[in-house]
């Protein structure tokens, strides 16, 4: 499910591989299932044909419904017939339709009964704000553990790799994506790494034009099909630079132009799309790759924060402390001491 590439940044072969397209992410095996299978349906659901994914739909707002019953109790229910319920279990790396039962009675097993209500309904506009409260809690404390189970950590660390060594460190991201390509840049230059977020497509593309080997490009987007970011992507990727996508879909148009593929776990609903669980989600990717990368020079981190931090103060107002309890000082009118 994941792009990587062996080859150093700066290797001649390396480079030329680069500017050949990448090769599509490979449908995922049984063994990569172990992040859960509804974080692998729901990232593969835009990818599937339209049955499938009336079947991937009807599996992920009940899957402990689903898990009881028989093959052609879901076919009736989707409409379809058993035949394309089974393909759509191949299409997600699983044998056939008792293997999908057997997942998700592991799914509801492992989450109680309102953790999996939560995890497959989305807001409903008459949703009262005690409900409103608890599913984005709980969406977005799942967007962040299952990021963390999502992350391919040799991956990672050949990120993190190429971040060390990097002479400098493009991130492309608009909109919500943009945020966060922010973010990202002021830990890195808090570091003292040359991180610079181009959240603006014309100075993405620029910059990017200008990327040499040795360079890093890293591209966010939820969808995967930001034009914008995969145009800026796979320009710095043609000029030898290494590209890392960020991304919640591991078959979308980005991982063609990635070395390197960091998968979120989000889930977006009408009410939160794109700017909330997927933010948060690629935060969680950005605050690792930051402490990993941290980590490998740790007295130069630490010096490095101590100076950013010590600059930061002083931009701060100070203001005297003011006493709790006020009382007139004797024989001073107007005057206040404790």
């Amino acid at each position: 499910m994941m792009t990587a590439e062996e080859a150093g940044p700066t290797s001649r072969s390396a480079r030329r591989r680069r500017r050949e397209p990448a090769a599509q992410p490979a449908r995922p095996a049984q063994g990569d299932l172990d992040v859960g299978i509804l974080i692998t349906i729901r990232s593969l659901l835009p990818d599937l044909a339209p049955v499938e994914q009336r079947v991937a739909q009807a599996v992920l707002d009940d899957p402990g419904g689903v898990a009881w019953r028989s093959i052609s109790e879901l076919a009736r229910e989707c409409g379809t017939s058993a035949t394309s319920v089974v393909r759509f279990c191949r299409a997600i790396g699983l044998r056939g339709y008792p293997e999908l039962r057997l997942a998700l009675a592991g799914a509801v097993a492992h989450d109680d009964a309102s953790a999996v209500a939560a995890a497959s309904s989305a807001i409903d506009p008459d949703d009262d704000p005690v409900t409103v409260t608890k599913k984005i809690a709980y969406a977005d404390a799942a967007a962040v553990t299952e990021t963390a189970s999502r992350l391919d950590t040799a991956t990672l660390v050949k990120v993190v790799d190429a971040l060390s060594t990097a002479g400098r460190i493009d991130i492309y991201g608009v909109g919500a994506s943009g945020f966060v390509a922010v973010d990202l840049q002021m830990k890195l230059q808090r570091i003292a790494k040359p991180g610079f977020a181009l959240p603006d497509p014309h100075l993405a593309i620029q910059s990017a034009s200008l990327r040499r080997p040795g360079d890093v490009a890293i591209g966010l987007s939820h969808t995967g099909t930001t034009v914008d970011t995969i145009d800026a992507l796979a320009g710095a990727r043609a000029n030898g630079a290494t590209t890392v996508a960020v991304t919640n879909f591991p078959w979308s148009p980005i991982t063609e132009v990635a070395d390197f593929t960091l998968l979120t776990a989000a889930r977006e609903t009408a009410f939160r799309s794109g700017a909330m669980t997927s933010r948060i989600a690629q935060l969680t990717v950005v605050d690792c790759l930051f402490v990993l990368l941290a980590q490998r020079d740790l007295p130069g981190t630490m010096d490095a924060l101590e100076r950013t931090f010590a600059a930061a103060q002083a931009k701060r107002v100070r203001r005297p402390r003011q006493p709790r309890h006020l009382t007139p000082e004797p024989g001073w009118p107007g005057r206040l001491s404790l």
